[in-house]
């Protein structure tokens, strides 16, 4: 009973330090809700997996966390889903040394499994030309002019799903040339609307303002109960969208539409720094994937801007 009961507040105190450590990264980090969830099953799992081998977040040793890793993968866990778990303990050993939970952190000792790299898949043009034309088939008309604002507005800017359901009617009320949007980390970014994006707004706030339902909502693109669509339910609708379209709905997502917008930008001319800036990217490395998923590109830029590429030397 007793060793019942040490083990019982053991895991309690590990469920406090979860917790504490989740609350402290929403408030310096301004992370977001799915951020926060990921941690916590991420570190809820760590936390089962070394009470197998009777150890916890608070006492574990590199070896303890080379013996996780291993029922991780015994689990067949991806590399990907080990790195994750990795990443979350590293931070959550860091936050506890701070605390004075921990004196040591055991993550130092280990590595990072190798990733293979991800390139970004996107649609093409006209499979996105064929999307925008579908939207013309769903019913209710204001649910076409809905959709249809919605994806002129994604791919005009390449904003997160997260990003283009929370904005706000007040946003557009004035058929803005530029929109401000809070992205990861509380930053904030101008990105500028297409002129084609700029008239489906508006073509959308007009019939949104035709229906009572939509009044007392604050959001652009509001569910029939004036409240805020998820990102689940603008996926949902992009799937109904791309049957309509005749597309593979597997290959059609909200981030697809994302990838999609820096995929085309960049093969029409845009430079990198300036695709960081739009896509609301940290780090300029995480943009840079999007140049090996087009080595064409690359070589034809050579081709076309280097003095020598032609053989001949400018004088």
């Amino acid at each position: 009973m007793l060793h019942k009961a040490k083990e019982r507040k053991s895991q309690q105190k590990q469920d406090l330090l979860i917790e504490g450590f989740l609350q402290a990264i929403s408030a310096m980090r301004a992370a977001s809700v799915n951020t926060l969830l990921a941690y916590s099953r991420d570190l809820y799992d760590s936390k089962a997996g070394l009470k197998i081998e009777t150890k916890s977040l608070v006492n574990c040793k590199p070896k303890d966390l080379r013996s996780l890793i291993a029922w991780w993968h015994l689990r067949n866990l991806s590399p990907r889903s080990v790195a994750r778990r990795l990443s979350a303990l590293r931070q959550f050993m860091e936050w506890a040394i701070e605390e004075g939970v921990r004196k040591d952190n055991p993550t130092s000792w280990i590595d990072n499994p190798s990733l293979p790299a991800v390139l970004p898949k996107s649609l093409t043009e006209l499979e996105i030309v064929r999307l925008l034309e579908a939207t013309k088939m769903l019913e209710p008309k204001r649910e076409s002019l809905k959709a249809l604002a919605m994806l002129e507005i994604s791919y005009s800017t390449g904003l997160r799903a997260t990003e283009l359901v929370e904005l706000l009617l007040a946003q557009f009320r004035r058929n803005p040339e530029t929109v401000l949007i809070t992205g990861k980390g509380m930053r904030e970014r101008l990105v500028p609307l297409g002129d084609t994006a700029r008239q489906a707004a508006m073509r959308w706030i007009e019939s949104r303002d035709a229906h009572e339902m939509f009044i007392q909502s604050d959001y652009m693109f509001p569910k029939n109960d004036g409240d805020k669509m998820s990102r689940h339910q603008f996926a949902q609708m992009l799937k109904k969208i791309a049957v309509f379209a005749g597309l593979d709905a597997a290959r059609v997502s909200p981030h697809k539409l994302r990838h999609s917008f820096a995929t085309h930008m960049l093969n029409r001319g845009a430079d990198l720094r300036s695709l960081q800036s739009l896509l609301g990217h940290a780090d300029i490395s995480t943009t840079q994937i999007y140049t090996a998923s087009r080595p064409d590109r690359l070589a034809g830029l050579v081709a076309s801007a280097h003095p020598l590429a032609s053989g001949r030397q400018e004088r």
